[in-house]
């Protein structure tokens, strides 16, 4: 499992990064309501930070490989992206 989990992470958080982009909210009222969207860029967070993590820790127990580094380096990056969107959805809700 440990093993498997971060390229399962990197797959679900690249299909919840799609919807985000594809259907988050907008400034006229459009798309997911901003909670749904919210809750959903804080689990993609969670879910791409804590397999980076994880990724981190295989690299460092057994090496660098091409495999998890691109793993790595995919979830670092779905990770920071959670992290914007759900940083620029703020604004919406006081205005």
């Amino acid at each position: 499992m440990k093993q498997s989990y971060p390229w399962v992470a990197l797959g679900l958080g690249l299909v919840l990064g799609l919807v985000l982009v594809r259907f988050g909210t907008t400034a006229d009222g459009q798309g997911m309501p901003l909670l749904t969207a919210l809750l959903m860029s804080e689990f993609g967070f969670l879910v791409t930070a804590i397999a980076a993590g994880i990724g981190l820790h295989d690299m460092k127990k057994h090496g660098v490989r091409a495999a998890p580094t691109l793993m790595l380096v995919g979830n670092l990056l779905l990770a920071a992206g959670f992290l914007y969107m759900g940083l620029a959805f703020w604004p919406q809700a006081a205005g």
